[in-house]
């Protein structure tokens, strides 16, 4: 079925995974992706995120319920599952082969003949230039994440599963991720990843679904989830002259000093009309940056939980 004629993307129904009679992974969890969606899987560890991912793909059975991705549903072997890129628990490569052998190695073992439709774009988007001839033995943690995602980005998916895409990145490599993921689903795809680092779902996802132990704690879009109101930190180079400027801003709820710049949050007022009034006023704005609000909800969702 065209992506373009499914209701949602990925569908999770009454999904139960037990591997023992003390281990309950997954406890009757319900939640659905849109096509088009960037959804962040969110829970502490141990709350069944890959589970949930391994059952999507086909590689754990459910003890109950059922998970479909385009309409169809997920099985070993299911056709649908050539529609989806996916990196789960870690890319792994054969070292002594190059960065683009392992690629082709990949495609070949699935059948596909080479070279793959979106082999350019995933190499573009992962950006590895010429170290794609290296072996893979020299690569960097980072650099072979991103290799992991131009291989979930072979054949063109129409939506992508991913497990912690950014884990033990530096900053720069972190970086390098979310463009890449904006850049994939700015074309239309799904998004579905997995992360307990909330600062960067914020930045990367407009959905999240949160779970903990195995259940689904609470679901919708980041803003929703947030608040309707929004928190950024400000610094500038006169303070003084700034804090009346920002009181009195129609759409500025509060103004908080935080040396040594302020806390403000906002009610209806973008950050760049934010900046734009402060410059107006003759004050420079030397920082902008939203304030971890996600962070606050998810504590708040797991207690009352």
């Amino acid at each position: 079925m065209p992506a373009d004629r499914v209701s949602a993307a990925v569908t999770v129904s009454g999904i139960t995974k037990r591997f023992s009679a003390d281990v309950l992974a997954v406890d009757d969890l319900s939640f659905s992706v849109e096509p088009g969606q960037v959804c962040g899987l969110l829970g502490p560890n141990g709350a069944g995120k890959t589970t949930t991912l391994r059952i999507l793909l086909g590689l754990v059975h459910p003890t109950a319920g059922d998970a479909s991705i385009l309409g169809e549903p997920a099985m070993p072997g299911a056709a649908v599952l050539a529609r989806v890129g996916s990196m789960v628990e870690g890319p792994a490569f054969v070292p002594h082969l190059s960065g683009l052998g392992n690629l082709r190695l990949f495609w070949e073992a699935g059948g596909g003949r080479w070279p793959a439709p979106g082999l350019e774009e995933g190499l573009a988007l992962a950006d590895l230039g010429k170290a794609v001839g290296r072996r893979v033995k020299t690569y960097s943690h980072g650099m072979r994440q991103r290799l992991g995602l131009a291989q979930a980005l072979l054949g063109r998916p129409d939506v992508l599963v991913l497990d912690e895409p950014t884990n033990g990145l530096d900053p720069q490599e972190m970086r390098e991720i979310r463009r890449l993921l904006r850049d994939f689903s700015g074309g239309g795809a799904t998004v579905l990843l997995s992360s307990h680092l909330l600062s960067e779902v914020e930045q990367v996802c407009s959905h999240a679904v949160v779970i903990n132990r195995g259940r689904l704690v609470a679901s919708g879009t980041v803003a929703d989830l947030v608040g309707a109101s929004a928190s950024v930190y400000v610094e500038v180079d006169d303070a003084v002259r700034a804090r009346p400027v920002l009181e009195r801003m129609r759409g500025v709820r509060s103004v908080k000093r935080e040396p040594p710049g302020f806390a403000v949050e906002l009610d209806g007022v973008t950050r760049p009309q934010l900046v734009a009034r402060l410059v107006r006023a003759g004050v420079g704005v030397e920082t902008i940056v939203s304030r971890h609000r996600l962070e606050d909800a998810f504590v708040d969702l797991l207690d009352e939980s």
